[in-house]
């Protein structure tokens, strides 16, 4: 019953250490400390692939033409601040010297974000090193995070450094790690909950596995009574989920679906606790004990965060020197059946009104805009940077007898992402036919950062915003793979098959991510390489 509630850790087999020559006396640790060695192994070379030459391309790229300046703008002032038209080129030759414009500027995401970014320029400068370095450090941390929130949902070692491998060489992933946009910063919080939650859930139910009773041999049975009458009791690490998802959605409004999802998730496991302890009425019971403190642990919390994260621009001027609509409640907002609540509340109230109808009422064309059915096989990607050096110049080659293309192209890897349309149908399966709740989880972290869209066609929208669930689609494959192995007890036979398909499955993507190296970092290239990157007209 405890091993049903809680199960075990598989202990990684120390074959190869033996097959090594490693003595034992060294091989023992190793494999007692693989848990982290291994995670912080794979995420020591996705720091490594993501901090080089992190400054290029030296331009301010896409959408870093906002936040990167909103981002200066706030940690000086509070609020973000109205630059001048062409301003970029001054921001690239001046960096930190240049010059603060005065006038408050209308903004439609909130301030965490922002924040993160002005921490590296804070550090740094103002420049694209500085604006580019605390998406670097989310983007390896995501992949340490990966790597053991896999390990603890398949209980492998070895599945959750795949897991983790697999998004330190997704180049959706690899891409906005390198460019100081704010979907990377809601993608870390947005893992960082999950994780919470999924300690929370082993917690709870070891709890809950304790107070079982005990016949003569020692071993635990299910009791009806106390599966539906328990009180599992504290629950910090609900508490920092909470904290997360209101971090997530203080950078960009699509969290508030996430934690939905989130907190709907964590209350089935409660349920299905319950159910196997030996609770008759498991949801019932689950109502009664776990909604409750579901909703006060992470609701209030989240919320809380998150308008705290306005600090700045409440505690701006409000004469019309402050943050952008900060003096509403004081003059166009004057009378009306609120005025009893505080001016900062009001004025805030109708910032964050405008901002909803600018979000549903966007649909202004772009030329990489896409349909949420394209992203999860590489429909459309978005080019961030383009520029085409003659050869001699900016890093081509001075025997090109064409011009170059220097690009960075927010791309998946494509044999990583088509791997994970077939990886979603198994893990779907998994969770309609064999109940697997892990697999549910899965299917549940891509549906929060990937179905809300949907309701949105109509709406600007763009293939980048999938960064959110990259994570969720690699322990999908890391699922697959798991299951191409075979599963224990298999033959030899079965296992040497399975483990050559998998290792050419994964030797291809890793191939691909090489392959596709040049347009993720803005290397000059002959354009005839360049052409023969673009394997879909839509890539164009």
């Amino acid at each position: 019953m405890r091993t049903r509630l809680v199960p075990p850790y598989n202990r990684p087999s120390d074959r190869l250490w033996a097959a090594l020559g490693v003595p034992r006396q060294l091989s023992d640790p190793l494999v007692r400390w693989s848990g982290w060695l291994g995670p912080l192994a794979v995420a020591l070379v996705a720091g490594l692939l993501r901090f080089w030459n992190l400054g290029s391309p030296k331009a301010v790229i896409f959408d870093e033409t906002y936040y990167a300046k909103d981002a200066w703008a706030l940690i000086h002032k509070g609020y973000e601040l109205s630059w001048p038209d062409k301003v970029n080129d001054a921001v690239i030759d001046q960096g930190s010297g240049v010059a603060l414009p005065t006038d408050p500027a209308y903004v439609v995401h909130p301030p965490v974000g922002k924040y993160v970014i002005g921490v590296g320029e804070w550090l740094f400068g103002l420049d694209p090193f500085g604006w580019r370095f605390m998406t670097a450090v989310l983007g390896t941390l995501s992949v340490l995070m990966l790597c053991r929130i896999g390990r603890r949902l398949f209980r492998s070692t070895f599945l959750g450094c795949l897991a983790g491998a697999l998004l330190t060489v997704d180049g959706l992933h690899f891409v906005m790690s390198r460019t100081a946009l704010l979907d990377q910063v809601l993608m870390f919080f947005v893992l960082a909950a999950f994780g919470c939650f999924l300690i929370d859930r082993d917690k709870a139910r070891a709890r809950l596995a304790a107070a079982l009773p005990v016949d003569a041999d020692g071993i635990a049975r299910p009791d009806a009574y106390v599966a539906e009458t328990l009180r599992i009791g504290r629950r910090p690490w609900r508490w920092a989920a909470g904290l997360c998802l209101g971090l997530a959605f203080a950078t960009k409004w699509n969290g508030l679906y996430v934690m939905v999802f989130f907190c709907l998730m964590t209350v089935l496991w409660d349920a299905g606790a319950r159910r196997v302890a030996g609770a008759q009425r498991p949801y019932l019971a689950a109502l009664k004990r776990d909604v409750l403190p579901a909703f006060v642990t992470t609701v209030p919390v989240a919320v809380g965060t998150y308008l705290l994260s306005w600090l700045g621009w409440i505690l701006s001027p409000s004469d019309g020197t402050g943050g952008y609509y900060r003096d509403w409640a004081a003059t166009a907002g004057k009378g009306g059946g609120w005025t009893w609540l505080p001016d900062w509340w009001r004025s805030l109230w109708h910032y964050e009104n405008k901002v909803y109808d600018f979000h549903v009422g966007l649909s202004s064309p772009h030329t990489y805009q896409s349909n949420p059915w394209s992203w999860i096989v590489d429909g459309r990607p978005v080019s961030y940077f383009y520029e085409s050096p003659a050869p001699g110049k900016d890093g081509c080659p001075a025997d090109t007898k064409e011009k170059c293309a220097r690009e960075v192209l927010a791309l998946g890897t494509p044999l990583l992402w088509w791997a994970a349309a077939f990886a979603l149908l198994y893990v779907l399966w998994r969770w309609f036919f064999r109940r697997d709740w892990r697999a549910g989880a899965i299917v549940c972290g891509v549906a929060a950062g990937y179905l809300p869209w949907f309701m949105y066609q109509e709406r600007t929208i763009f293939y980048f915003y999938a960064v959110v669930f990259v994570p969720f689609l690699c322990l999908a494959v890391a699922m697959m793979i798991g299951a191409i192995l075979g599963p224990p007890g298999s033959s030899e036979r079965r296992r040497v098959v399975g483990a050559a398909a998998a290792g050419v499955l994964v030797l291809l993507i890793f191939w691909n991510f090489i392959y596709f190296w040049p347009i993720y970092t803005g290397q000059a290239i002959p354009i005839d390489s360049w052409r023969s990157r673009m394997w879909l007209d839509t890539w164009v």
